[in-house]
């Protein structure tokens, strides 16, 4: 008979082993995803900074067209001092910086579709955001904290927590105003993910792990302005816009 510590070993063993294959996975995926996150900002050239990026994009279909948040959008462009819309590609040492355009915007669902001049990327491919359970791995690839550290892309992974509705009911009418209202009156489910976010996170892909589907886009201002308004720290939950939003989208925005 066996002695119980070499039984207790080989179970250690047997254990390990069958979680490999899924870490195996995230490893596998992100060598696909990881080329086509984006980073989304302005470039000037007379500022210092001449290149400021405040959120993430993720690249779709035929490797010209960026998802993101439209609140990650510069708010002006200033155009007469040839200010740029600029999406941000390559590695921290290698930069690329492409000039884009926005060809389509959803605010209600804060998300913005950009196309990007020069050669295609790397794309990943839009999932059923329907099909997606609580309970789900997911995992998502952004630039957290944007400028501060830098071009490069940082993956966090954890389970649909829920799916819940965006905006909590007030609890009284001191809370309500006119933006609340008008988001009561159109309400959709978003997903919330135990895992935590940062700012620059905003526009990030949440992902399948195992295959690199997308099914939404992180969202760290839109959603929490709503669902945490009464907290004076951030809980650290992540929230994202379900993908169909995105697909339905990409299907209205006929601009090449």
């Amino acid at each position: 008979m066996l002695n119980r510590n070499i039984l207790n070993t080989l179970l250690c063993t047997i254990l390990f082993a069958l979680s490999m294959p899924a870490l195996a996975d995230l490893v596998q995926t992100l060598a696909k995803v990881k080329p086509a996150i984006v980073g989304v900002g302005s470039v000037l050239p007379t500022r210092n900074p001449a290149l400021i990026f405040s959120g993430t994009g993720f690249v779709v279909g035929d490797g010209f067209t960026v998802v993101t948040n439209v609140h990650v959008l510069p708010s002006v462009i200033d155009e007469a001092q040839k200010e740029q819309l600029a999406v941000i590609t390559g590695t921290a040492l290698h930069p690329d910086v492409r000039p884009a355009r926005v060809v389509a915007r959803d605010l209600e669902h804060d998300i913005a579709i950009l196309r990007l001049a020069g050669a295609p990327l790397p794309a990943l491919m839009l999932g059923d955001s329907s099909t997606v359970q609580e309970g789900a791995t997911m995992a998502f690839t952004g630039l957290p904290l944007g400028m501060v550290l830098g071009f490069t892309p940082a993956t966090h992974r954890g389970i649909v927590a829920a799916i819940t509705p965006y905006v909590s009911p007030a609890y009284n009418s001191k809370q309500l105003n006119a933006k609340t209202i008008r988001r009561l009156s159109r309400p959709f489910d978003v997903f919330q993910l135990d895992a935590i976010a940062y700012p620059g996170n905003s526009g990030s892909p949440m992902y399948d792990p195992e295959t690199g589907v997308v099914y939404g886009v992180l969202n760290s201002v839109f959603v929490k302005e709503s669902k945490e308004n009464l907290l004076k720290q951030p809980s650290g939950i992540t929230f994202i816009i379900p993908g169909n939003y995105i697909r339905a989208l990409l299907t209205q925005s006929t601009e090449p």
